[in-house]
């Protein structure tokens, strides 16, 4: 089981990741978004920072629905992630390995190539 500042770690151990301001957490690379803490809204209702769920880059739809169909326990979407590479984890659901696995992998598509040759095997 990871909470946020797993998250928080694993995240700030990647190259050129800046953590954006935020109520709860948000990382980018190059000005683009990888992991952030999720925005649960509620009609009616305040929106909530939620700590325990992270919005995770994926990549493309392809990868999306293969995360949601094999997992279901795991990942998740609302409709206001329908169309977009983006899925919802449970972080109480994982384990470290598989979140430096995740955000890592999330990092990998966001990072531009220019910024891959300062660190030594990525990309490859």
């Amino acid at each position: 089981m990871v909470d946020a500042e797993d998250v928080r770690r694993v995240a700030l151990a990647l190259l050129h990741t800046v953590e954006i301001p935020s109520d709860g957490f948000d990382f980018r690379v190059a000005d683009k978004g990888f992991v952030w803490s999720y925005p649960e809204r509620t009609p009616g209702r305040p929106r909530v920072i939620r700590l325990d769920i992270a919005v995770l880059y994926v990549g493309d739809e392809a990868e999306k629905q293969a995360l949601l169909l094999g997992e279901p326990d795991v990942f998740f979407t609302t409709p206001a992630y329908d169309g977009l590479p983006l899925v919802l984890l449970r972080l109480a659901t994982i384990d470290l390995e598989r979140l430096v696995e995740l955000v890592t992998d999330a990092w990998r598509m966001r990072v531009p190539e220019a910024l891959l040759s300062d660190v030594e095997g990525v990309g490859t």
